[in-house]
């Protein structure tokens, strides 16, 4: 898959499918270079230099070879690039200049939270975690610290004796990938010991793709073996990179994502905040203004309806030509703007519908009347596949007092069962901790759990969490999968402590391009 961080990133896509773990001691005989350029010419997406006992200074030389190999094969903006454990190696390329992406770090290496203070955002870290509960811890660390994890071994091997991941020592199945896969709100990939042979189960799993060393490293032609391995994969998968592909020399194409919303004249939320998210997730944002509005960080000042004519007009615009793979609604000014929304995505069938309930701005101004509410619920809800009212708006739409964990789940199985779509009720408004609950309409829950950030500048934060499931579920994530990975990218959001007007601040959409 292209990884497209959903929370840290910016910082760069890569693509984790093909995955080439090598050090100057794998490689038969053959030098280092001659073996990255033959994985390369193959079709690897991804290495990582491993010299874990080097000297910083060889290391990094070797780093600087890697690095010019993969720009002469025109790839640095393709192939990731990056150093196994050694944190200070990693800092001491990149501070030379050398196109050094990030880590690779494993259990008993410098801690994930470390690696990312040192080496800042803008670096890609990956985490081996071989077990379920290693899943779940890192899970549970702060937003962006890892972008992927790497699961293993799939066969015991020289390096990696010990046991796979359920304990087995000698093999994995698939069904014991996939419920790794389904844990991890990381993109996941899986080694050790992968042969050719291995790779079509592989890539009948939920994995993100394959990591290998010997089975290049050690081949008659690295070449060929590479080839072989990643005709192996997309005799499986096909080409296609999460949502969209992308062919050196050849055009390009994005998901894209529509917004239909207010404009927001301070730039923190509606319209401007629906871009800037759409944007940092790797999507094409497009617009439907469907209300202006006079606001700031104090409140809103003003605002104002759009001819429901030209909201139809705007629609139909965007569908027939870049049609989107995802729509986001948010604030729609009065009856007859819901009513057309709600038609044209009916008629265009509008997929992927996201709809963010605003009722309430953070600054406490009220955007929706109780007209506009009813016609929401009723014209809108059905076009959705997720809601996601903050605590307030769903205590409005379920009509009881929203106090707890309890409370939330039971308001998101009500508003789930009711309209029939899933509904996120999000708990930043809670005084515990920032943790959301999603209700599918056939009973199935699961809870978010999130870190209350310290943080007063939490304009247009609805819009944005809305807006990044959208570019998320455009971008062919599950629900439950979206839902985490904007969760996580607003936390980074958030952490950036942007602190801009008098009132409550916008945040920093694009946080880790800093």
């Amino acid at each position: 898959m292209t990884a497209v961080f959903p929370y840290p990133s910016m910082r760069r896509s890569f693509d984790l499918r093909f995955y080439f773990v090598v050090g100057p001691d794998d490689c038969k005989g053959r030098t280092l270079l001659d073996v990255v350029s033959k994985a390369l010419d193959g079709g690897a997406s991804f290495i990582q230099l491993r010299a874990k006992h080097g000297d910083v200074r060889d290391i990094v030389s070797m780093a600087a070879d890697i690095a010019e190999e993969i720009r002469g094969h025109h790839l640095d903006d393709r192939v990731a690039f990056v150093i196994d454990d050694r944190v200070d190696a990693a800092i001491e390329a990149r501070h030379c200049g050398i196109k050094v992406d990030g880590v690779h770090i494993g259990q008993d290496d410098l801690s994930p939270e470390e690696a990312r203070r040192l080496l800042g955002n803008d670096a890609i870290v990956g985490l081996s975690a071989n077990t379920p509960g290693q899943v779940e811890a890192a899970n549970a660390l702060p937003a962006g610290t890892i972008d992927y994890i790497g699961a293993g071994p799939l066969h015991m091997t020289a390096t990696k004796p010990e046991a796979g991941v359920a304990g087995n020592a000698k093999t994995l199945d698939a069904g014991q990938i996939n419920a790794l896969c389904d844990a991890s709100l990381y993109p996941l990939v899986v080694g050790g010991g992968v042969h050719v042979e291995d790779v079509p189960m592989l890539a009948d799993t939920y994995a993100d793709g394959w990591f290998v060393v010997s089975a290049i490293a050690a081949a008659d032609d690295p070449e060929i073996a590479t080839q072989r391995l990643v005709d192996a994969w997309t005799g499986v998968r096909g080409d296609a990179r999460h949502g969209y592909e992308e062919t050196v020399g050849t055009p390009t194409s994005l998901p894209a994502v529509l917004t239909v919303a207010t404009t927001d004249s301070s730039g923190g939320a509606g319209i401007a905040a629906d871009l800037k998210t759409m944007l940092a997730n790797d999507v094409y944002g497009e617009c439907v203004i469907a209300g202006i509005t006079a606001q700031n960080t104090t409140g809103v000042q003003e605002i104002a309806s759009v001819d429901a004519a030209l909201i139809a007009s705007q629609i139909d615009s965007v569908f027939d030509d870049i049609r989107p793979a995802a729509v986001k609604i948010g604030v729609v000014v009065g009856r007859e703007a819901i009513e057309t929304v709600a038609a044209r995505l009916r008629a265009h069938g509008a997929k992927h519908v996201v709809v963010d309930p605003v009722m309430v701005a953070t600054s406490g101004s009220e955007l929706s009347d109780d007209e506009s509410v009813v016609t929401m619920t009723r014209e809108l809800f059905p076009l959705a596949e997720v809601i996601t009212p903050n605590i307030p708006e769903a205590s409005t739409l379920v009509g009881e007092t929203i106090d707890g964990r309890e409370a939330m789940e039971r308001a998101a199985r009500t508003l789930a069962e009711r309209y029939g779509c899933a509904a996120l009720v999000k708990g930043g408004h809670g005084t515990n901790d920032a943790s959301d609950v999603l209700a599918w309409p056939g009973g199935d829950v699961r809870w978010f759990e999130g870190e209350r950030i310290a943080n007063t500048n939490t304009h247009g934060t609805g819009c944005t969490l809305s807006s990044a499931i959208a570019s998320r579920l455009a971008l062919g994530d599950t629900l439950g999968d979206a839902v985490a990975n904007a969760k996580a990218y607003l936390g980074g959001a958030l952490r950036a402590q942007l602190d801009l007007g008098a009132g409550s601040g916008p945040m920093d959409h694009g946080w880790a391009r800093h």
